[in-house]
């Protein structure tokens, strides 16, 4: 076995493998950019080197900087987790070159699989189902266009070198076609280097169902059974179980077996997953083989109690697999939830900030947290946005997925929105519950998954507006002209605050009442609601009756206001300044407010063009993905405040737009 290794990773993937390769008595040493300086993954590492500047193509992806580094510390061998040079063959050679292990396939296996259209016709020859669809090298548009006309719509457009979601569109008409595929095949240049698609039949109800293989270096293959990751946004996973419910003895086994035919067809060695799409038939079909440990390796984890990354590091070191496929089982169900910094209620684009809250849930045997970041640390816009993997074991369905949602009400991270809150509705989502899965699942159930709760609205209002009194009461306490008690001659006293919530203002008036019972009294008016409290705050602990309803609620302030925490969840409640009258909400201006940090990719006209409603006018990527802001209406690009590759910041103005009269 190995003695030391290099991780090419960063945050969590790299805090993993450490932990791994320390129960094992290995030595680590963690690569890191100049935004990772104090990373944890750099900390837990036994040593580490610095690689670069902060974006990955100046550090993660630079392969010869880290065949280097490994060299330097004489690490025999790379770890490199997934995403960045994962999946890069050119790498996996140059490791070999370099007399320095690559803990994954060989190159020839990534290659294989690195490009879906020669993926689908080595599968096709292993007699592996794939779905209808054109994988040619003729990438005229027109016959793109052709072959979607004759399969019949809707129909995917994927990029042959992607991965992640990225450079992948639906297309559901032929008059959608060609904008689809532009937007897909910059994308696919921008993130791959590649702009080759490929164009498939696209299910409409589809489950997509994972199959985890691993091959060793003596002709065993076996499968760790399957996990679904059909809840995804963008095309990319957000929650994933395993085992796959509703899937029988049957089924799953002519998946696995199916799975680990397609990894031998290509000699494969390490971990794997082949990804189907399982259609609501029983048919599934191949759609591709990532060559490499998967963010949601953990639930295979906890079902089979095996430890992957202990699996690659002995495939690596040429020894057979540790068991065989009779000796595999499943034990109980698992889920994963990803928590991102991102906001749901905008079409979940990426959030940066610093966390400057961060408690998570109690670790136990039937808990787990992979993460890393710490409190204080930085969600920087140059990586994805990540902050941990929530997994957690239960006997079946049922209690793993009671697990999940308590575990969800228990974190709390403030500083950065995420979605932790549109993670708990979709854990105590009824049809989640009840297993009705396919890749659409959020769209299906938008409306449920994204309610207003009318009673949680009012409860978060008044949580705020009496924190607000209190912590203020509490810093003022030592002088008493300060005070705000309720002592005024003839006239109550009642205290005004304007708050918002998800975009809706709302004037919140305390009217302070007499202490009883060491607790501080109000009446509560919200429009024209008029409510009874009573309340105490403890740090940031504040315990509120209203109405007779006891409840207790965490408050955190931050940059955007105040963050509730509650048992139903994170809420944020803005804290409004006195309205100036300077109003420009529906101006056509505000619709090029830069919606996060990022970067500027592509300006799409000339300043001083005329453009046509929903015309693309700016092309803006943060965090691995791209936004692409459409013009609101017929008008002029008067004048750009960016240039292409400028970094911009969240809330500033990218361009001068004047609507046509």
């Amino acid at each position: 076995m190995f003695s030391k290794i290099l991780i090419a990773n960063r945050g969590e993937i790299a805090c993993r493998v450490i932990k791994t390769a320390k129960r094992l008595g290995i030595k680590t040493v963690a690569v890191y950019s100049d935004a990772d300086t104090n990373a944890l993954h750099v900390d837990l590492a036994d040593e580490a080197i610095r690689i670069g500047k902060a974006p990955s193509s100046q550090s993660y992806l630079l392969g010869e900087t880290i065949i280097q580094a490994a060299k330097k510390t004489g690490a025999q061998a790379i770890h490199p987790g997934y995403g960045f040079l994962s999946e890069n063959g050119d790498f996996a050679e140059l490791c070999a070159e370099n007399g320095v292990t690559f803990i994954g396939p060989p190159s020839s296996s990534i290659r294989a699989m690195g490009s879906k259209s020669a993926a689908k016709s080595i599968m096709e020859k292993a007699e592996v189902p794939l779905v209808p669809g054109y994988h040619g090298d003729d990438q005229d548009p027109a016959l793109l266009k052709q072959a979607a006309d004759e399969m019949g719509y809707p129909v995917l457009l994927k990029a042959v070198a992607g991965g992640g979601g990225k450079g992948m569109r639906q297309v559901w008409s032929g008059d959608e076609f060609n904008q689809g595929f532009e937007d897909a095949r910059r994308e696919a240049l921008a993130s791959f280097g590649n702009g080759d698609m490929l164009v498939e039949k696209y299910l409409t109800q589809p489950r997509h169902v994972e199959v985890q293989v691993f091959c060793d270096g003596h002709g065993n293959g076996v499968y760790l059974f399957e996990r679904d990751c059909s809840v995804q946004r963008r095309h990319q996973k957000i929650i994933e179980e395993a085992p796959a419910p509703d899937i029988s003895k049957e089924l799953r086994q002519m998946m696995g077996e199916t799975a680990v035919r397609a990894a031998q067809a290509i000699d494969y060695r390490g971990a794997g997953t082949v990804e189907f799409l399982l259609d609501v038939d029983g048919s599934f079909y191949f759609m591709e083989m990532n060559t490499r440990l998967q963010v949601e390796h953990p639930v295979t984890e906890l079902i089979t109690g095996q430890d992957l990354v202990e699996w690659q590091l002995k495939v690596a070191d040429n020894q057979p697999l540790p068991l065989e496929q009779e000796q595999l089982n499943i034990d109980g169900h698992a889920f994963e939830a990803r928590i991102y910094a991102e906001d749901p209620s905008n079409d979940f684009l990426p959030t940066t900030g610093t966390l400057h809250t961060l408690i998570t849930p109690e670790e136990t045997n039937n808990v787990r947290i992979d993460t890393g970041v710490l409190q204080g640390d930085e969600v920087s816009p140059f990586y994805d946005p990540m902050i941990a993997k929530l997994v957690v074991w239960g006997e079946d369905r049922s209690a793993a997925l009671r697990r999940l949602a308590k575990a969800l009400r228990e974190y709390r991270i403030n500083g950065v929105t995420t979605n932790l809150s549109f993670l708990y509705d979709l854990a105590t989502n009824e049809a989640f519950q009840n297993a009705e899965l396919d890749t659409g699942f959020i769209e299906k159930h938008h409306a449920e998954l994204f309610k207003q709760d009318g009673s949680s609205v009012t409860d978060n209002l008044v949580f705020a507006a009496v924190y607000l009194h209190l912590s203020s009461q509490n810093e003022s306490c030592d002088d008493p002209w300060s005070s705000a008690n309720a002592w005024k001659m003839n006239q109550a006293n009642i205290v005004s605050q304007e708050l918002e919530i998800n975009d809706t203002p709302y004037l919140v008036e305390l009217e302070l009442c007499e202490h009883q019972f060491g607790q501080h009294g109000f009446v509560v008016c919200i429009n024209e609601d008029r409510l009874v409290a009573s309340a105490t705050l403890r740090g940031e602990q504040l315990t509120l009756t209203l109405d007779g309803h006891k409840r207790t609620a965490t408050v955190s302030k931050d940059d955007m206001g105040l963050v509730i925490f509650t048992d139903r969840g994170a809420s944020h409640v803005n804290v409004l300044e006195p309205d100036l009258g300077e109003d420009q909400a529906g101006s056509a201006e505000n619709a090029f407010i830069a919606p996060m940090n990022g970067t500027v990719i592509e300006l799409m006209v000339e300043p001083g063009a005329t453009v046509q409603a929903g015309q693309a006018v700016l092309v803006l990527e943060a965090m691995k993905m791209q936004h692409t802001m459409h013009a609101p209406d017929h008008g002029v690009v008067k004048e750009y405040f960016c240039k292409q590759g400028d970094l911009v910041d969240g809330g500033s103005s990218l361009l001068a737009f004047e609507a046509a009269e």
